[in-house]
């Protein structure tokens, strides 16, 4: 294998953000003339019905000559939504009272026999057995 592939799957450095359901991935990488560059990889969790699950992906390539540029607009746009809204996250979800429509029906199927305690099998006995 060449010396690129090698680097290539080779973690130079990386950091890893979890944020509930998504995970950012920042990966440096080697270009094939030894250079660096940035990935950011997006990685979502998504649920099937059948109860198994799936993660989709999405990468950002980040090459030296963009970093500046690229870290005065994201620094642009997040002190925007900052200013504008605050540091408070807003949406039904994140609200105290929040409950999603399939939350009762979750919670009453998750409920089975087995659930619900029952005294059939223990066994009757007194302190005179004793």
């Amino acid at each position: 294998m060449s010396d690129y592939g090698m680097m290539d799957k080779e973690e130079i450095y990386s950091k890893v953000l979890r944020a509930g359901r998504r995970t950012y991935f920042f990966d440096v990488r080697a270009t094939k003339a030894g250079d660096y560059y940035l990935t950011i990889t997006e990685s979502k969790k998504f649920t099937n019905d059948d109860g198994s699950f799936h993660y989709k992906k999405h990468k950002i390539y980040l090459y030296k000559e963009d970093f500046i540029e690229f870290r005065e607009i994201l620094g642009e746009m997040t002190d925007y939504i900052i200013d504008e809204k605050g540091t408070e996250v807003i949406s039904e979800r994140h609200q105290k009272d929040f409950k999603r429509e399939d939350d009762d029906f979750v919670a009453q199927e998750a409920k089975t026999p087995q659930d619900t305690k029952s005294t059939d099998s223990f066994t009757d006995i007194s302190f005179d057995d004793i």
